[in-house]
């Protein structure tokens, strides 16, 4: 598949990244001594797409990777792909490779009359230490089904049948379905892609802002339930455990706040979305995810998300509780949000 970084995007090496410039965004507790500091950047959106609070270089250009697919899901049923329910919330998936994940993306290869041989997204075991830990004891090997991306690879081939386009170039950026989300992207965003590469899965990865991606999940949180992304949203909303799995923190986030969308991505990026439009984004600059939750509870906190429901407070909590440190195995710290502007 071919890559194209775009020349206002490309840097010679060994510049300096717009990323370098990103504050302080957590510190990771020990005993009470601040033993490490993660970087980031932070944005949130009102309804109407202006920025509310900005952390960092929030315009400058991130790989937002899986945070995407909820967007390129809205591509897919605007090119014609029959998903609902289920299935659909699958398509945006992240997910962890358990029976259910695995049977889903293979149903939906079989409903356009495909089988896992279509799919080319990088073979890989589970992520779910249960299902994996099975999957080895069986000798079963790396599969492109049992893959976290295969429900979405498995949607865009579903696309590509219902619009009569080939199959095999699915990934490549030329492909007229890449080409579609690329218009999506920059639809809900309102922002250019600046930046075309290859995900870890194979497909592209588009680059934006995290003020975009913040934008782009207001709007899909919000739209109406006719469109294809109100029922992007709705299939998340419904389907929570197909968009991660079990004890997974985005999907315990949707599960948990009522009207809420979320999608996790790679290198440390979290995307949020409330029912009456607001929009979050963050990206950690290390890319090690151990502090995306607690900023991104931190920046639901200011946006009010308490008052969504019963029991909200609580859920913030325990994920902030999830990222502890721990000493001899108990726990002696945790890693905190800094305290938003």
């Amino acid at each position: 598949m071919s890559t194209d970084v775009s020349p206002s995007s490309a840097r010679p090496r060994g510049s300096a990244s717009p990323l370098g410039s990103a504050p302080v965004v957590a510190e990771v507790v020990r005993s009470g001594f601040v033993e490490s500091v993660h970087h980031g950047i932070v944005a949130a959106t009102a309804p109407d797409g202006a920025p509310v609070l900005t952390v960092g270089p929030a315009d400058a250009t991130i790989l937002p990777r899986s945070s995407l697919k909820p967007l390129q899901a809205v591509a897919m049923l605007r090119a014609g792909a029959r998903l609902e329910g289920e299935l659909l919330a699958l398509a945006c998936a992240s997910h962890s490779g358990e029976d259910r994940h695995v049977d889903g993306a293979r149903r939906i290869l079989e409903s356009v009359g495909l089988d896992p041989s279509a799919l080319q997204n990088t073979p890989s075991l589970p992520l779910d230490e249960a299902t994996r830990t099975r999957w080895v004891r069986e000798q079963r090997p790396p599969s492109a089904l049992g893959q976290n991306c295969s429900g979405k690879h498995a949607g865009m081939l579903a696309a590509c049948v219902a619009a009569g386009w080939d199959t095999a170039s699915y990934r490549d950026p030329g492909h007229p379905l890449q080409k579609l989300t690329v218009e999506v992207v920059e639809e809900l965003t309102g922002e250019a892609v600046t930046v075309t590469t290859v995900d870890g899965c194979g497909a592209p990865a588009l680059g934006v802002s995290t003020l975009g991606l913040a934008r782009a999940f207001g709007r899909l949180a919000s739209a109406g339930p006719a469109t294809p992304e109100g029922r992007v949203a709705a299939a998340i909303r419904a389907h929570p455990g197909m968009l991660g799995g079990e004890g997974r923190d985005v999907t315990r986030l949707v599960a948990g706040v009522p009207g809420l969308v979320a999608k996790d991505g790679a290198e440390s990026v979290y995307a949020v979305g409330l029912a009456d439009g607001h929009g979050v984004g963050v990206k950690i600059t290390d890319g090690y995810d151990r502090a995306r939750v607690v900023v991104a509870t931190a920046v639901l906190r200011r946006l009010g998300a308490g008052s969504l429901g019963e029991g909200v407070d609580a859920l913030l909590d325990d994920l902030d509780a999830d990222a502890v440190v721990r000493g001899h195995g108990a726990p002696v710290g945790e890693v905190r949000a800094v305290p938003l502007p």
